[in-house]
């Protein structure tokens, strides 16, 4: 359940619009609900800040849907990784509003979530082979609520096609570098800007790159200050980590125009005027 529902099931009971025991029937499979095959956490979203993912790599399809049509019950953003393209049809077909992004394996139902965009990040892949895991992470971050925006194929081979873009750096809260082959691309892009870094190695390259470990080892080795480094391949823990910074400083932001609690009254006696000495008291204390 995410927090804005919450917040709507209790002002509804303190309204008298809602009863007690309706409220409870909402809530009755907090904080998880337990299946044959799986158990699915429903208090994610009040602890972290967003449902439930589901990867469906392992899965049957008969296990994936069973958890999506749970999940779907509840009326909250559903987002699934790793879907094959046949289970991904089914679930677009079953359930109305879903999204099936084919590059980066996702299907996404919102459920006409309003929550406004908090945040932005910038997801950068340093090749055209690198846009599935690049993909996945925008899609992650977008599901989160986040502003996405998108720079594809901008790798160091062509040092001058990211500086080009270097305004779009300093104009993000995040950013999410999915690059292969050595991986230079999220020190390079940290070395240009004091924003955080997310850096996801992908298993593209020839021999040695070892599926990804060479870029992998590029990334945690960098000389760049403030690159963080994922697993290979995995463009959900790097949007997912990207969107968390982006909708803290967001948050933080919001915060800062905010006047404190308890302190609007002391700010108010700070801009009235002293009051007026009386003329008596002031020829006294000139004697």
């Amino acid at each position: 359940m995410e927090v804005d529902k919450l917040r709507e099931l209790i002002e509804k009971i303190q309204s008298g619009a809602l009863s007690v025991d309706a409220a409870m029937s909402r809530l009755r499979h907090l904080p998880f609900e337990s299946l044959e095959e799986a158990t699915i956490d429903h208090h994610r979203s009040l602890r972290c800040g967003f449902p439930e993912v589901i990867f469906c790599g392992g899965k049957t399809e008969r296990q994936i849907l069973e958890i999506f049509s749970k999940m779907s019950d509840k009326g909250e953003p559903i987002l699934a990784t790793r879907v094959d393209p046949g289970v991904a049809a089914r679930l677009v077909r079953k359930f109305p509003g879903c999204r099936h992004n084919s590059l980066a394996r996702t299907v996404f139902l919102s459920h006409g979530s309003g929550r406004k965009k908090q945040g932005s990040v910038l997801v950068v892949s340093a090749g055209t082979s690198d846009i599935p895991v690049a993909e996945e992470a925008a899609v992650t971050a977008e599901a989160m609520g986040c502003i996405v925006e998108r720079l594809f194929d901008v790798g160091v081979a062509g040092i001058h096609r990211i500086i080009s873009h270097r305004e779009k750096l300093w104009d993000a809260d995040s950013i999410v570098v999915a690059a292969g082959m050595e991986g230079a691309l999220a020190s390079v892009i940290a070395g240009m800007t004091d924003r955080p870094v997310v850096a996801v190695p992908t298993s593209i390259g020839y021999g040695a790159s070892f599926g990804g470990i060479a870029a992998l080892l590029g990334m945690l080795n960098s000389c760049a200050a403030g690159v963080t480094v994922v697993n290979i391949d995995n463009g959900f823990g790097a949007g997912y980590a990207g969107a968390l910074i982006a909708r803290g400083n967001a948050h933080a932001a919001a915060n800062r125009t905010k006047p404190a609690r308890g302190n609007a009254h002391a700010a108010a006696s700070r801009t009235k005027p002293a009051p007026a000495v009386p003329r008596s008291l002031r020829r006294a204390k000139r004697r």
